[in-house]
């Protein structure tokens, strides 16, 4: 279990607004799912665009942003370059997110000004997280992982920003190409690293397990990464044996990274299965079965399985292992800040208090059969199938949101 020190945590003021926006952005993704007909939805349509990015930008980044606010410097131990910069990060990237789903939708023009927007967050971000990481003399393999993916980071948004240009008019270039580039630079070399990353910390942490490899770690990070530069190369090289190596690596290194967690699991002390544990065991579930759905895909080139194994990848694993840990994370951060100066002065909670239980388990219960009632329903091309799993979706979004304020103003 890697060491976790709060003396360098930043306030939990400059992180609440990243988690706040991110579960209401949570809602508003599953409410979006309502405006598509399966019959005509094809992965380039830019309805489906527009909700990918008000799902990646507005909920898992958001909330990702925030995270690493909080856990860079605690891993680092050294204080933030320049805290004060997330105050000026998540007010940029909603408005240049706003701006292009607005764009997506009906205004194709407003694509470069919400891309520049967009843009200018997640350099500072990157910046921010470069700078600090400067601060230290030896990395460890996590913070090797926050750098890596931070690259990709930087590489996919300017990506984006040439296809929004592109969309726009004012380029001529190559969008299916881009569009590659930009899907595995931010999916694969960004998010999945990151969580690589960081699920290593906080699992064990929260979890208890300790005295596990890290190899497998290192090499389900390192395989992904060559699998997202193989991709990126051969699309914009149009080397197609390159983007085939890398769709071959990329679900290995995913596998090999779920065999750690398996580990973690199964040797972890602490057995309770909560409602962070049900979540996490729901994500790595749903990871699976979205490489199986990828594998069907390419044997049967039906593109509804296609977009089932995004969807079960989206909102399978990617949601539930976000929210899975903010139950975890933001009573940490609120005892922390709160209670902890009152410890042995009077009666404090305990972190496990701080979570309401039914609301929870609703929540995991409305939003688990959404997820595979949607996911059904996109194998099967059935809309009254999609909008029921919506309306499962829609509830235990709204209970999560909930749950984050009840989490956040706890007394």
């Amino acid at each position: 279990m890697m060491k976790i020190s709060q003396e360098f945590a930043p306030p939990f003021k400059l992180i609440a607004p990243f988690f706040i926006l991110g579960s209401i952005f949570f809602v508003l993704a599953t409410l979006f799912l309502y405006t598509f007909d399966l019959a005509t939805i094809s992965y380039t349509n830019p309805q489906l665009i527009a909700f990918s990015h008000l799902f990646l930008l507005g909920f898992v980044m958001m909330i990702i942003f925030g995270a690493m606010a909080q856990l860079v410097p605690v891993v680092l131990e050294v204080g933030h370059f320049g805290v004060e910069l997330f105050y000026a990060i998540w007010p940029l990237l909603l408005v240049g997110l706003l701006m292009m789903v607005y764009g997506f939708l009906d205004s194709a023009a407003l694509l470069p000004y919400g891309g520049m927007v967009v843009l200018i967050s997640m350099m500072i971000f990157v910046a921010e997280i470069f700078l600090t990481i400067f601060k230290v003399e030896k990395l460890t393999l996590v913070m090797s992982s926050v750098l890596i993916s931070n690259t990709f980071l930087f590489f996919g948004i300017i990506f984006g920003l040439l296809m929004a240009l592109s969309f726009a008019g004012t380029l001529s270039l190559n969008i299916e190409a881009l569009l590659s580039a930009h899907v595995y630079a931010v999916l694969g070399g960004y998010i999945a690293i990151t969580i690589m990353g960081l699920s290593i910390v906080l699992i064990p942490m929260f979890t208890l397990a300790h005295s596990f490899s890290m190899r497998p770690l290192e090499i389900a990070m390192w395989m992904m990464s060559i699998a997202v530069v193989l991709v990126i190369v051969g699309s914009l090289a149009e080397i197609e044996w390159f983007n085939y190596i890398g769709y071959f690596l990329a679900p290995i290194a995913m596998g090999i990274y779920f065999s750690l967690i398996y580990t973690l699991y199964k040797t972890r002390p602490r057995k309770e299965n909560d409602v962070y544990a049900l979540s996490v065991i729901f994500s790595y579930l749903s990871m699976l079965g979205s490489i199986a759905l990828f594998a069907i895909y390419f044997l049967t080139e039906k593109e509804n399985f296609l977009l089932a194994a995004g969807w079960l990848f989206f909102f399978g694993f990617f949601a539930f292992l976000i929210t899975g840990h903010l139950y975890k994370i933001i009573p940490f951060l609120v005892w922390f800040e709160r209670f902890s100066p009152l410890v042995g002065k009077q009666k404090v909670p305990m972190l496990a208090d701080m979570v309401p239980p039914r609301a929870s388990e609703a929540q995991l219960l409305f939003s688990s059969v959404g997820v595979l009632i949607v996911t059904a329903a996109i194998i099967a091309g059935s809309n009254e199938f999609l909008y029921a799993g919506a309306s499962f979706l829609l509830m235990g979004s709204l209970a999560f949101v909930r749950n984050v304020f009840y989490m956040i103003n706890f007394k």
